[in-house]
Protein backbone atom coordinates (compact mmCIF):
# COMPACT_ATOMS: atom_id res chain seq x y z
CA UNK A 1 0.00 0.00 0.00
CA UNK A 2 1.30 3.27 -0.80
CA UNK A 3 2.27 5.65 1.69
CA UNK A 4 0.38 9.07 2.19
CA UNK A 5 0.81 12.02 0.01
CA UNK A 6 2.06 14.31 2.25
CA UNK A 7 3.20 12.03 5.43
CA UNK A 8 3.72 13.93 8.42
CA UNK A 9 7.53 15.13 9.09
CA UNK A 10 9.56 12.68 11.29
CA UNK A 11 11.01 14.46 14.32
CA UNK A 12 12.92 16.24 14.88
CA UNK A 13 12.02 18.93 12.21
CA UNK A 14 14.01 19.24 8.83
CA UNK A 15 16.79 21.33 8.15
CA UNK A 16 15.89 24.91 6.95
CA UNK A 17 16.23 24.75 3.30
CA UNK A 18 15.95 20.78 3.26
CA UNK A 19 14.29 19.79 -0.21
CA UNK A 20 10.91 18.18 0.38
CA UNK A 21 8.97 18.59 -3.14
CA UNK A 22 8.90 15.62 -5.46
CA UNK A 23 8.89 17.90 -8.56
CA UNK A 24 6.42 15.91 -10.38
CA UNK A 25 7.51 12.96 -9.53
CA UNK A 26 4.98 10.29 -7.62
CA UNK A 27 5.53 7.09 -5.63
CA UNK A 28 2.51 4.63 -7.02
CA UNK A 29 3.29 1.80 -4.35
CA UNK A 30 5.68 -0.89 -3.07
CA UNK A 31 5.16 -4.96 -3.42
CA UNK A 32 7.02 -6.33 -0.87
CA UNK A 33 9.58 -9.18 -1.93
CA UNK A 34 11.23 -10.07 2.00
CA UNK A 35 10.39 -8.90 5.36
CA UNK A 36 13.07 -9.35 7.68
CA UNK A 37 13.21 -8.49 12.04
CA UNK A 38 14.44 -4.86 11.29
CA UNK A 39 13.99 -3.85 7.39
CA UNK A 40 12.06 -4.99 4.29
CA UNK A 41 13.22 -5.08 0.48
CA UNK A 42 10.38 -3.90 -1.52
CA UNK A 43 10.38 -2.99 -5.31
CA UNK A 44 8.81 0.41 -5.48
CA UNK A 45 6.62 2.19 -8.43
CA UNK A 46 6.82 5.59 -9.59
CA UNK A 47 5.67 7.77 -11.97
CA UNK A 48 7.95 10.55 -13.77
CA UNK A 49 7.12 14.33 -14.52
CA UNK A 50 6.55 12.98 -18.03
CA UNK A 51 3.64 10.12 -17.24
CA UNK A 52 6.44 7.69 -17.93
CA UNK A 53 6.83 4.54 -15.07
CA UNK A 54 9.71 2.95 -13.76
CA UNK A 55 10.38 0.65 -10.65
CA UNK A 56 13.16 0.35 -8.20
CA UNK A 57 14.77 -2.09 -5.45
CA UNK A 58 14.35 -0.03 -2.40
CA UNK A 59 15.28 -0.93 1.47
CA UNK A 60 12.85 0.43 3.83
CA UNK A 61 14.50 1.05 7.41
CA UNK A 62 12.73 2.11 10.51
CA UNK A 63 15.23 4.82 10.75
CA UNK A 64 18.61 4.97 13.47
CA UNK A 65 20.07 7.19 15.64
CA UNK A 66 24.47 7.45 16.32
CA UNK A 67 26.20 9.33 18.99
CA UNK A 68 29.32 11.07 18.92
CA UNK A 69 30.45 10.54 22.62
CA UNK A 70 32.85 13.42 23.60
CA UNK A 71 35.07 13.45 26.76
CA UNK A 72 36.31 16.27 28.90
CA UNK A 73 39.46 15.80 27.18
CA UNK A 74 38.62 16.33 24.10
CA UNK A 75 38.37 12.42 22.91
CA UNK A 76 35.99 10.59 21.02
CA UNK A 77 34.60 7.34 22.47
CA UNK A 78 34.60 4.87 19.55
CA UNK A 79 33.80 0.70 18.76
CA UNK A 80 36.12 -1.55 16.95
CA UNK A 81 33.44 -4.43 16.00
CA UNK A 82 33.11 -7.13 13.99
CA UNK A 83 30.57 -6.27 10.30
CA UNK A 84 29.66 -9.12 8.59
CA UNK A 85 28.64 -7.62 5.62
CA UNK A 86 32.09 -6.32 4.96
CA UNK A 87 33.98 -9.39 7.18
CA UNK A 88 35.68 -6.95 8.86
CA UNK A 89 36.28 -4.84 12.35
CA UNK A 90 35.13 -1.43 11.59
CA UNK A 91 36.00 1.23 13.94
CA UNK A 92 32.69 3.48 14.80
CA UNK A 93 30.48 5.46 16.85
CA UNK A 94 27.60 3.99 18.63
CA UNK A 95 24.65 3.57 16.70
CA UNK A 96 21.46 1.62 16.75
CA UNK A 97 18.19 0.86 14.68
CA UNK A 98 15.33 2.69 15.88
CA UNK A 99 13.75 -0.48 16.68
CA UNK A 100 11.39 0.41 19.65
CA UNK A 101 7.57 1.33 19.00
CA UNK A 102 7.06 4.40 20.13
CA UNK A 103 10.84 5.62 22.02
CA UNK A 104 11.88 8.89 21.07
CA UNK A 105 14.78 9.46 18.83
CA UNK A 106 16.55 11.08 22.05
CA UNK A 107 16.36 8.30 24.19
CA UNK A 108 17.52 5.77 21.80
CA UNK A 109 20.51 7.44 21.42
CA UNK A 110 20.82 7.30 25.08
CA UNK A 111 20.06 3.99 25.49
CA UNK A 112 22.20 2.66 22.72
CA UNK A 113 25.32 4.66 23.98
CA UNK A 114 25.38 3.16 27.13
CA UNK A 115 24.55 -0.28 26.30
CA UNK A 116 27.24 -0.23 23.94
CA UNK A 117 29.92 2.14 24.82
CA UNK A 118 28.61 1.90 28.40
CA UNK A 119 28.67 5.43 29.10
CA UNK A 120 26.00 7.96 29.79
CA UNK A 121 25.51 11.12 28.21
CA UNK A 122 25.36 14.54 30.80
CA UNK A 123 24.31 16.25 27.36
CA UNK A 124 22.39 14.99 24.03
CA UNK A 125 22.63 17.96 21.14
CA UNK A 126 21.17 16.94 17.94
CA UNK A 127 24.01 17.83 15.26
CA UNK A 128 21.95 16.60 11.69
CA UNK A 129 20.42 14.10 10.12
CA UNK A 130 22.09 11.72 6.94
CA UNK A 131 20.43 9.61 4.55
CA UNK A 132 22.90 6.77 4.79
CA UNK A 133 22.16 5.99 1.06
CA UNK A 134 19.69 7.14 -0.50
CA UNK A 135 20.04 5.24 -3.92
CA UNK A 136 18.22 2.43 -2.51
CA UNK A 137 17.68 2.32 1.18
CA UNK A 138 15.43 4.87 2.95
CA UNK A 139 17.10 5.11 5.98
CA UNK A 140 17.36 8.10 8.05
CA UNK A 141 19.90 8.54 11.06
CA UNK A 142 20.00 11.31 13.82
CA UNK A 143 23.44 12.22 14.70
CA UNK A 144 23.92 13.53 18.14
CA UNK A 145 26.85 14.93 20.16
CA UNK A 146 27.18 13.38 23.60
CA UNK A 147 29.12 15.68 26.28
CA UNK A 148 29.24 15.25 29.95
CA UNK A 149 29.93 11.77 30.16
CA UNK A 150 29.80 9.14 33.11
CA UNK A 151 30.55 5.97 33.74
CA UNK A 152 27.02 3.48 32.82
CA UNK A 153 25.97 -0.25 32.55
CA UNK A 154 26.65 -1.63 29.53
CA UNK A 155 24.00 -4.09 28.34
CA UNK A 156 25.20 -5.83 25.15
CA UNK A 157 23.18 -7.99 22.46
CA UNK A 158 24.13 -9.62 20.03
CA UNK A 159 27.57 -11.62 18.71
CA UNK A 160 29.07 -8.80 17.21
CA UNK A 161 28.95 -6.39 20.37
CA UNK A 162 30.06 -9.09 22.78
CA UNK A 163 32.74 -9.60 20.99
CA UNK A 164 33.16 -5.52 20.22
CA UNK A 165 36.59 -3.32 22.18
CA UNK A 166 35.62 0.15 23.21
CA UNK A 167 38.22 2.69 22.46
CA UNK A 168 39.29 5.76 22.98
CA UNK A 169 41.14 8.57 20.36
CA UNK A 170 41.97 12.21 19.74
CA UNK A 171 38.99 13.81 18.37
CA UNK A 172 42.33 15.89 16.60
CA UNK A 173 43.67 12.73 15.59
CA UNK A 174 40.68 11.29 13.49
CA UNK A 175 41.95 13.01 10.32
CA UNK A 176 44.93 11.20 10.17
CA UNK A 177 43.13 7.93 11.08
CA UNK A 178 40.39 8.50 7.83
CA UNK A 179 43.80 9.12 5.91
CA UNK A 180 45.27 5.64 6.69
CA UNK A 181 42.08 3.96 5.63
CA UNK A 182 41.21 2.79 9.74
CA UNK A 183 37.67 5.33 9.94
CA UNK A 184 35.83 4.16 6.77
CA UNK A 185 32.19 4.13 8.08
CA UNK A 186 30.42 6.98 6.77
CA UNK A 187 28.35 7.90 9.51
CA UNK A 188 31.09 8.08 11.63
CA UNK A 189 32.75 10.54 9.13
CA UNK A 190 29.71 12.95 9.05
CA UNK A 191 29.44 12.55 12.95
CA UNK A 192 32.83 13.77 13.81
CA UNK A 193 32.62 16.39 11.09
CA UNK A 194 29.97 17.68 12.83
CA UNK A 195 30.71 17.46 16.56
CA UNK A 196 34.07 19.02 15.61
CA UNK A 197 32.47 21.76 14.13
CA UNK A 198 30.14 22.04 17.29
CA UNK A 199 33.05 22.50 19.35
CA UNK A 200 35.11 25.05 17.32
CA UNK A 201 37.11 22.54 15.68
CA UNK A 202 38.40 23.41 11.78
Amino acid sequence: MPPPEDPAPSEPPPHAGQPTGRAGFRHLGDEVRFEGWAISLVEAAFEAPDGSSFRRDVVRHPGAVCVVPLTDDGGVVLLRQYRGALDRFVLEIPAGTRDVAGEAPELTARRELEEEAGVRAGRLTLLGRMYNSPGFCDQETLVYLAEGLTPGRPERHGVEERFLEVVQVPLDDVGDLVARGELVDAQTLVGVLLARRAVGGP
